[in-house]
């Protein structure tokens, strides 16, 4: 099991975003989280991906008890074995492609060579080894998400989330997105969750769960 979460329970205010979730991923699956808008699809992952804390409940990630882990160790781990691409970019615009899938690995304490190697291969990977040296107000918007999918890969995590992945993009950019990540199933064995509002995206995953009012459906 890559991921175990038990009764995760969110409040904000007076408001109860989730209500008890339990959520299981087992390695090389990828899982689709569909609802409505207001359901506590983002909020779950945010906390799935350390970067919310519950109210209650427990959260493993290959094994480690991460909700135990503060500072600068569950930053370390996040940066390890978590990847995130979210509906924006979040590219930094003054580096090129190459320089911004670079960055977490050399966060991480990788050697610049090492760092440049593994980015231009995962640039391979994703179909732009020839925008490697272009910065990403010279990349379209599916090409920004490339990029984005690479950088989110560089440490080879353990899990990757995909929060509305393609909500930016036109017909023909977002399907290309959507195989993207079945082909980095097949050929990384990536284990990727997927908030998505895309039943097509979801139809195409192992299964779909779907919140409604915090709590599956």
């Amino acid at each position: 099991m890559i991921l175990e979460a038990k009764h995760i329970r969110k409040i904000f205010g007076t408001l109860e975003v989730l209500k008890g979730v339990d959520f299981t991923v087992t390695e090389g699956e990828v899982v689709a989280i569909m609802g409505a808008s207001g359901a506590g699809k983002s909020t779950l992952l945010q906390i799935l991906g350390t970067l919310l804390t519950p109210d209650e409940g427990s959260l493993t990630v290959e094994g480690t008890d991460v909700l135990h882990l503060s500072g600068k160790a569950l930053s370390a781990f996040r940066n390890r074995r978590i990847g995130f691409v979210f509906q924006a970019h979040h590219l930094l615009p003054e580096f090129t492609a190459l320089e911004n899938v670079m960055i977490p690995a050399l966060i991480g304490g990788e050697e610049s060579k090492n760092a440049r190697a593994q980015a231009l291969e995962l640039l391979r990977t994703v179909g732009l080894e020839g925008r490697t040296g272009h910065k990403p107000s010279e990349l379209s918007g599916g090409e920004q998400q490339r990029v984005a999918i690479a950088r989110s890969l560089i440490n080879k995590p353990a899990i990757l989330f995909a929060d509305e992945p393609t909500g930016n993009l036109d017909s023909r950019t977002k399907e290309e997105i959507h195989r993207l990540f079945f082909d980095l199933r097949k050929q990384l064995g990536q284990t990727i969750v997927i908030v998505t509002h895309d039943a097509g995206l979801a139809q195409l995953c192992d299964r779909t769960c779907i919140l409604q009012d915090g709590a599956w459906l």
